[in-house]
């Protein structure tokens, strides 16, 4: 079927929203937010716990092939080193496994010179803290991580079903994101992760100094730039607006809640706003399974730490591109029942 253009309005398959017909659907939904609500409330526990700790057996295994991704992707990068000069003391993927152990214990540098003085066996070489700071800036490590990130969704056939969702990390101690960012916003730093909803892995991931916003197109460009699956996505209304929607590209479906103030739209809440007329509610059970988003970042602070401590920006951005990967080798996902 052909397009019709009107004035600006794009008829696709449906009826013409009109700015009028937009706010009655947005009444619409917040009855059916108050129906879900009420669901939720009435639903008892039936998570299933038992299958969960059957499936933390993947968790286990998953862990015992990392030293072997790990090889595979420090062996995906090419390193050229001077014949001059002092001999490296670890080669790049026991340089990455030892910054992902620093990672995982939440260790400050000093604390892991400590520990590692006790495990120096394992890793046939003894490692100040300065060692450890450095691989935060370290070009091979860096490239690592990269490859590895890769290969855990490789492994993990990932659907392209997503949700997405922007947070922040402080850089003191004691500090709340959502109840201090707007106001000390040069506390924090922020990311945006991209999460399949059927294998729990983070797909793409952003980080900017500056705001949520930027973190997100890094995020997108990321999916994009490595032929990452990506569907369907459901956002928050900060990443509602036009351009955000454009950002996605024509071949990602988006479902995200309007601004009650929304004044101006194009084909993509067209087809938005067709979609909440057909089945306001359908549209919001889909849509609020982009809490697990929200769920899966407080996880992830509380196992691998709320706060950033590093001083250079670039090991800030390591740091939180850490996490990610963490999050990618612990996360177990039971779609509910």
């Amino acid at each position: 079927m052909y397009n019709i253009y009107k004035v600006g309005v794009i008829i696709r398959h449906g009826m013409k929203i009109t700015r009028k017909r937009a706010k009655k659907l947005l009444k619409v939904l917040e009855e059916e937010k108050e129906k879900i609500r009420k669901e939720n409330e009435e639903k008892g526990d039936d998570y299933p716990y038992g299958k969960w700790e059957r499936e933390r057996k993947e968790i286990v295994e998953r862990l015992q092939e990392l030293p072997d991704l790990v090889e595979e992707a420090a062996s995906k990068i090419e390193v050229e080193r001077p014949n001059r000069g002092r001999k490296q003391k670890l080669d790049p993927a026991q340089k990455t496994m030892l910054f992902l152990f620093a990672r995982l214990t939440e260790k400050s540098n000093r604390d892991m010179e400590a520990i590692l003085s006790l495990l120096g066996p394992v890793f046939d070489v003894n490692v100040s803290y300065k060692t450890i700071e450095r691989l935060y800036s370290d070009e091979e490590v860096k490239m690592v991580l990269h490859n590895l990130f890769l290969l855990l969704l490789d492994k993990a056939d990932v659907s392209g079903d997503c949700s997405g969702d922007g947070t922040g990390y402080s850089l003191q101690a004691g500090k709340h994101y959502r109840s201090e960012s707007k106001t000390e916003g040069k506390k924090y730093r922020y990311v945006f992760r991209l999460l399949d909803l059927e294998t729990g892995m983070y797909i793409g991931y952003g980080y900017s100094h500056k705001s949520e916003k930027e973190a997100f197109e890094k995020a997108v460009k990321f999916v994009k730039k490595h032929d990452i699956s990506l569907n369907k996505v459901r956002l928050d209304k900060y990443y509602s607006t036009r351009k955000d929607l454009e950002k996605l590209g024509e071949d990602v479906e988006a479902l995200v809640l309007p601004k009650k103030n929304i004044s101006n739209f194009g084909h993509r809440w067209h087809r938005i706003f067709n979609k909440i007329k057909d089945d306001p509610y359908g549209f919001l059970k889909d849509y609020f399974k982009r809490e697990l988003s929200e769920t899966f970042f407080g996880a992830d602070k509380e196992r691998f730490g709320r706060k950033i401590s590093q001083k250079r920006e670039d090991r800030r951005e390591t740091a939180s591109f850490a996490t990610a990967i963490l999050h990618n080798l612990f996360t177990i996902r039971l779609p509910p029942p």
